[in-house]
């Protein structure tokens, strides 16, 4: 075990875990605090029980240990924890829950630097149960949204939507023990609740650093009548706390309405506790419904007035009538998709017997969305060496409409759809094909991939439940088994592929045909992309480009756009792409954002195709994990790493490398890092070149400009690879112009 770090003065945060130890999850807790020690944190554990206690005193004196007797409430264990505490930070963390990796730190980090006036931290966190870990919570976006620092809830009553734990936000010592009456209670949400209700201010922080272990059920003892009753007393509590705050009250209303209701339609629940639960909700609703307060359309809306007449019949009544209507609903769905699953397999079966049509080809890119990535690239290339391979698309109803013109497609699940897949030679994708695609005897399957993993792919993400959530490895393993080629930019993603989509395909070690742009274009092209995208000659261009977690629910801006726009000047544009995931990269509703984009300062190029451009058009690149890195580094440009969540990321999606220490150019761990980088010559100096240059021999090792080719001849011409051009030496490829030297030609 770790040692942890002396303190000569008092530490920024206190972690207090607290509780007994429920099915033994307190040692995984115990063991990730002492793998990670840090100054300025100091470990608190409230043992409750001697399961608990065993397990804690192994970490003495790392950990403080506080014993306490078998039955101890979860209250009490918490305020013997904040008695003991030296800590100018408290975060209590249940002895159920988890901490994600350097959660500590990143608390510790941003609540030292956070004014006297902010009394709560509030953070994201993740949720496992029995079935998965780390599942994203919903409230990442939210946290988003309200900011960074120095809120009042007044202004940001949505914040009381937060999940109510105590473990998703840090309190202040001094405020804890200023409302230690009020905050030292078994009721968590309550708590939880309170604390917002009660700061002055309060911080938000959109990254996880707390995991929330529900506990199944069934493990549990049975809730009482008293413990459903007491949740409308908590609110009631609540709403006498918020009774001069409109905005707040009529939130913390809002919440006790939706979650009695949800209470009330719990299957289990015994009629007479039921309808005593209906009748308590009931009164309160009445009692505290702010005035002018609208209730919504539809079928809440209705729901909401069943609560406010105490119309416990009529409401069962109505729960009835959903239910059928949905049960009847799904029964039709549920018929029509038989139907239409029956029809497809009949066209496709008959299509499988006509022959094989050596002219045809099938590609597909991101799950249909449109011409792209090494599809399209190698789908250029094949029409100026083969053109009698005819080339056809399969593309979604939705992006039709944005392909070239003249692109031959087909729609997912039409008949065509599936009688070209059933005929052509040649299937080519950077995914895979549906599992029902039948690989015939004479065709041709090429997996391009869409870029080099620097995360953990294929097989390798079954020990992250974060990543695997959802996979079927079997299923994954038969398309898989479909694959004749695959298509590789460096040897170690050959090495990756091999381990993570074992088969007997054969490695093309061609180079990714997406990256011929960065050889083949020229100053013109250069100039012609920034033009289009509008930036003006002289500014400096940074794409910023974050990849997807799979822990978070939705995008979470990592960066505070605005506020890094205003630092780097009017010299600078920044142009922002979200990962494809998502639809947009900011909010609309950003008025600083929205001022900056009208000054052109902020270009939101999520939606703009293809990504090669946004490279070429960019004097630097600022991302996180994505594999755009891999791709950018053929230009032999600055790569800035902004790695705020690195081992969170790490524990949860796995990854191949240690990036941290492999960079292609300076790190930052938070935004101040990256604007001071940004703002110095750290981005572009002798230090940067020389990290970009490793990081160019290891992961550019196949690309120079002719991997479309190189494709093209093997697969479609049947060239023996022999005879195919040789990967140009790295000293000898010519990158394109950057932006600076097209403006100068």
């Amino acid at each position: 075990m770790s040692e942890i770090p002396e303190m000569s003065e008092p530490p920024d945060l206190s972690v207090i875990v607290h509780g007994p130890n429920l099915q033994d999850h307190l040692p995984a807790l115990l063991d990730s605090l002492a793998a990670h020690p840090l100054a300025g944190v100091e470990v608190i554990v409230a043992a409750v029980g001697d399961w608990a206690r065993e397990a804690a005193e192994r970490y003495v004196p790392a950990f403080t240990v506080l014993p306490l007797p078998d039955g101890a409430r979860d209250s009490a264990a918490r305020a013997a924890g904040a008695a003991r505490a030296s800590g100018r930070w408290l975060h209590f963390v249940h002895a159920k829950d988890g901490l994600p990796p350097g959660a500590p730190h990143t608390i510790a980090e941003h609540a030292v630097d956070l004014p006297d006036t902010v009394d709560v931290l509030l953070f994201d966190h993740v949720r496992s149960t029995w079935r998965a870990s780390a599942l994203p919570s919903p409230d990442g976006p939210r946290l988003a949204r309200a900011g960074q620092a120095g809120l009042a809830l007044d202004d940001h009553a949505a914040l009381l939507g937060l999940t109510p734990l105590l473990g998703n936000r840090a309190v202040r010592a001094g405020f804890w023990h200023t409302h230690a009456r009020l905050l030292t209670t078994d009721d968590e949400p309550f708590a939880a609740y309170a604390a917002l209700l009660l700061a002055d201010q309060v911080a938000c922080l959109p990254h996880p650093a707390y995991e929330d272990r529900r506990l199944r059920p069934e493990s549990l003892p049975p809730r009482t009548p008293e413990q459903r009753y007491a949740q409308v007393e908590r609110y009631e509590t609540l709403l006498d706390l918020a009774a001069d705050r409109p905005a707040a009250h009529a939130a913390l209303y809002d919440l006790m309405v939706r979650d009695c209701l949800r209470t009330f339609a719990l299957a289990g629940m015994p009629d007479d506790v039921a309808r005593e639960f209906f009748r308590r909700a009931s009164l309160a609703a009445r009692r505290r419904r702010p005035e002018g307060h609208r209730r919504p359309a539809g079928p809440g809306g209705l729901r909401r007035a069943l609560l406010e007449e105490d119309a416990h019949t009529r409401y069962r009544a109505f729960q009835t009538a959903n239910r059928t209507r949905r049960r009847v609903r799904s029964a039709v769905r549920t018929g029509r998709h038989r139907a239409g699953k029956h029809l497809r397999a009949l066209q496709y079966r008959r299509a499988l017997a006509a022959p094989v049509d050596p002219h045809l080809a099938v590609f597909s890119a991101y799950w249909a969305r449109g011409v792209a990535c090494n599809p399209a690239a190698i789908a250029a290339k094949l029409a100026e060496l083969a053109p009698s391979v005819h080339p056809v698309w399969v593309v979604t109803a939705a992006n039709a409409a944005l392909l070239p013109p003249g692109t031959d497609h087909v729609v997912p699940g039409t008949r065509r759809y599936w009688e070209v897949l059933a005929r052509a030679k040649y299937l080519v994708n950077n995914v895979n094909f549906p599992d029902a695609v039948v690989k015939r005897p004479g065709t041709v399957h090429l997996q391009t991939h869409h870029g080099t993993p620097l995360k953990r792919m294929g097989l390798d993400q079954m020990p992250y439940p974060a990543a695997a959530r959802g996979l079927d490895f079997q299923a994954l393993l038969e398309r898989v088994d479909r694959w004749d080629y695959s298509v590789s930019a460096n040897s170690h993603s050959t090495r990756m592929w091999q381990r993570a989509y074992p088969s007997r395909h054969i490695s093309l070690d061609h180079g990714y045909p997406r990256n011929d742009v960065y050889y083949t274009a020229g100053a013109a092209d250069v100039r012609a992309v920034r033009e289009r995208l509008g930036i003006p000659p002289g500014r400096r261009a940074i794409l910023y480009a974050p990849t997807h977690r799979d822990y978070e629910a939705g995008w979470t801006p990592r960066l505070d756009l605005a506020a890094l726009a205003d630092r780097l000047g009017e010299e600078t544009v920044l142009l922002v792409r979200a990962h494809y995931f998502y639809e947009t990269a900011a909010s609309p509703h950003s008025s600083p954002l929205t001022a900056l984009r009208r000054t052109g300062r902020i270009i939101d190029v999520s939606s703009y195709d293809p990504v090669e451009e946004l490279c070429l058009a960019a004097d630097a690149l600022v991302t996180d994990y994505s594999s755009i890195m891999f791709d950018y580094a053929n230009l032999d440009r600055p790569i800035v790493i902004h790695a705020d969540d690195w081992e969170t990321y790490r524990t949860t999606r796995g990854v191949y490398f240690d990036l941290m220490a492999e960079a292609p150019g300076p790190v930052a761990r938070d935004q101040a890092q990256l604007t001071e980088i940004l703002t110095t010559d750290a981005w572009r100096d002798e230090r940067a070149a020389k990290a970009r240059a490793a990081f160019r021999r290891r992961f550019c090792e196949y690309d120079d400009g002719r991997a479309a080719e190189r494709v093209v001849r093997r697969v479609f011409l049947g060239e023996d690879e022999r005879t195919l051009p040789p990967v140009l030496p790295l000293d000898e490829r010519t990158p394109a112009p950057s932006p600076e030297e097209a403006t100068a030609s």
